[in-house]
């Protein structure tokens, strides 16, 4: 949900044809966890009810990343990781994981909107030092 929040953070900045496709990653998104809830047996009548649980969970968190992300104050990405990602009040990879997601989405600010609709994403390397 992380990535997909910042991949749709910045098609969102793009023209209509670039929003029409973070809609459609996003759509992609829900057609995936619904098969995949089904696959693990949930019935019929409990999968609209735990879709509609991942994408509060996804736009909650989309309202929790962005704003920290552009504010000035930079504990407040590291609050929100701390809240929607780890279950402990200081847990270890904190800092790491702040670090991460400032640097994605600070790559994918300058990465092109057209290779990012293509899938050509440069993520920032996860056991390199950020």
């Amino acid at each position: 949900m992380l990535h997909l929040a910042l991949v749709f953070d910045r098609l969102a900045q793009g023209s209509k044809a670039e929003r029409a496709l973070g809609q459609a990653v996003f759509d992609r998104f829900c057609q995936d966890m619904d098969d995949h809830l089904r696959e693990q047996g949930v019935s019929d009548l409990k999968v609209p009810k735990d879709m509609r649980r991942l994408a509060e969970a996804f736009f909650g968190r989309l309202r929790a990343y962005i704003p920290a992300l552009t504010a000035a104050d930079a504990e407040l990405l590291r609050t929100a990781l701390r809240r929607n990602v780890f279950a402990e009040e200081n847990p270890p990879g904190l800092d790491w994981l702040t670090a991460y997601v400032r640097c994605a989405w600070e790559a994918l600010a300058r990465q092109d909107r057209t290779a990012i609709a293509q899938g050509r994403i440069a993520w920032p390397s996860l056991t390199a030092p950020i």
